[in-house]
């Protein structure tokens, strides 16, 4: 069975960042795990408007040619790495808006977190979680939260700076779990999806 594409998603688009240290950390774990190829995928890169169509994709082709860039891209993947920053108790405005540029796209598919802030993301992370269900998505149960006392070791503002694989004996099991369940749900909705596209088409 060939190997699962998986993007890695940056949910932050704020110059001063933190999500790039998060991700290429995850990044190097994915591409390193059996199953998976990995891609980053920055949204800062799509500069994607804010959702002004008719309606969304699962019921007319979008307009802009941004969003089709963005719907495009995600349409390759067959699962997900979502960089998650919480912003005042959930997640980004950049991100909410990108998962709102798509809808078909992502359907049947799993997608896993990387959340990150004081309480290690988690409340960004059950929103997301949510928004998952409504796009027809499967979320992993083990998610990585990098919270509390490692949040500010491995963050600029923390005076520390440490790289993130000094937290690993915090973070490194949930990444592996996650990861597991990525590629057994990967391959379990990649099949079921290979099965539906052939009966549509003998159905022709």
């Amino acid at each position: 069975m060939s190997d699962l594409k998986i993007a890695v998603i940056i949910s932050s688009t704020r110059d001063s960042r933190f999500g790039e240290k998060p991700a290429q950390w995850i990044l190097d774990k994915a591409n390193a795990f059996d199953g998976i190829t990995a891609e980053l995928v920055d949204l800062k890169s799509f500069d994607l408007p804010f959702f002004n169509e008719m309606a969304s994709n699962l019921w007319m082709p979008s307009s802009d040619p941004k969003a089709v860039a963005w719907q495009n891209k995600i349409g390759e993947f067959d699962g997900y790495i979502f960089v998650v920053a919480e912003y005042n108790r959930s997640i980004t405005g950049a991100l909410k808006n990108a998962l709102d540029q798509a809808y078909v796209e992502w359907n049947n598919k799993p997608f896993g977190m990387v959340a990150y802030g004081s309480v290690g993301g988690t409340r960004a992370a059950e929103h997301l979680r949510g928004i998952g269900v409504e796009l027809q998505m499967v979320s992993t149960r083990s998610a990585v939260h990098i919270g509390g006392s490692d949040f500010f070791a491995v963050h600029p503002l923390g005076q520390q700076n440490k790289e993130i694989s000094e937290i690993e004996g915090s973070i490194g099991g949930a990444a592996a779990d996650m990861l597991k369940q990525i590629v057994w749900w990967g391959n379990a909705t990649k099949s079921a999806r290979e099965a539906d596209a052939a009966a549509a088409q003998a159905a022709e």
